[in-house]
């Protein structure tokens, strides 16, 4: 098995942030009804690309189809629960020539998140064999998050990472784990350790493979940490830059007609 760390600074999202934002995303997704197939904002225009299937909107069962009817790659969302009070669960499918895939994402107490847990597999067309499928899962709890990240300095880390990933092949195995601690000017330092190894009578050749490609294989993780925080921190600073307010007047002028 073989273990790849690397730690990145990042701006940091408050708790209060969070829960002052989150309940704008649901209130402009309600905000919009359908009419037929069609979904339509709160001034009466046709959301783009998105049609209503089968169920009610915004309803358990409700499935929609996305992107354009004679693309060769086809999305499709099915309501899997819709329950701001406890939680929201939505299914994507999606399906092109070389790849298909199915992931759940669901949501504990959307608006005041506090638990996102995902699942998910891809396969290749039929007959590519067993080479071209892999499953994953992933948790991130978002409560002990914060609470990892307002420890004090030198206290010793939750015994489990607020956010873990595991990825699942025919070859091999992997798991991420992160933790945050609070940098002096306020920012997260996050720590992300991989833990990599082959399955079952592969384990020696993946073992001497992931030997060999130690040096590469560290580079690229670490490269790939950190291109991660540069997306996180260019999204985050817009919208530390925005406030609650600006987010409000944002989405107010992309989607008329809606009074936040």
């Amino acid at each position: 098995m073989t273990t790849l760390r690397h730690s990145v600074t990042v701006l940091a999202v408050e708790r209060a942030l969070v829960a002052e934002l989150a309940p704008l995303v649901w209130d402009l997704a309600e905000s919009t009804r359908a009419e037929g197939t069609t979904v339509l904002t709160p001034d009466g225009e046709p959301v783009e690309d998105l049609r209503l299937l089968k169920g009610r909107h915004l309803r358990t069962g409700a499935l929609y189809e996305v992107g354009r009817a004679d693309d060769d790659e086809r999305m499709a969302i099915r309501v899997r629960e819709w329950r701001r009070a406890s939680a929201v669960e939505l299914e994507q499918r999606m399906s092109a020539p070389d790849l298909n895939a199915r992931v759940s994402l669901r949501l504990t107490a959307p608006d005041r998140p506090r638990l996102v847990e995902g699942r998910g597999r891809i396969w290749g067309p039929d007959g590519s064999g067993v080479l071209r499928r892999g499953s994953g899962k992933g948790r991130a709890d978002l409560a002990a998050w914060w609470d990892a990240a307002a420890l004090p300095p030198g206290a010793p880390p939750a015994a489990r990472a607020p956010v873990t990933v595991r990825l699942k092949h025919l070859l091999g195995e992997a798991r991420l784990r992160l933790r945050p601690r609070r940098a002096e000017d306020g920012r997260w330092v996050v720590e992300a350790v991989a833990s990599v190894r082959g399955r079952w009578l592969l384990r020696p050749v993946a073992a001497v493979a992931l030997l060999l490609a130690g040096g590469p294989l560290r580079r690229g993780f670490r490269d790939a940490v950190e291109q991660a925080a540069e997306g996180w921190n260019e999204a985050v600073a817009r919208l530390l830059e925005l406030g609650p307010d600006g987010v409000r007047e944002e989405l107010a002028r992309q989607v008329p007609g809606w009074k936040p």
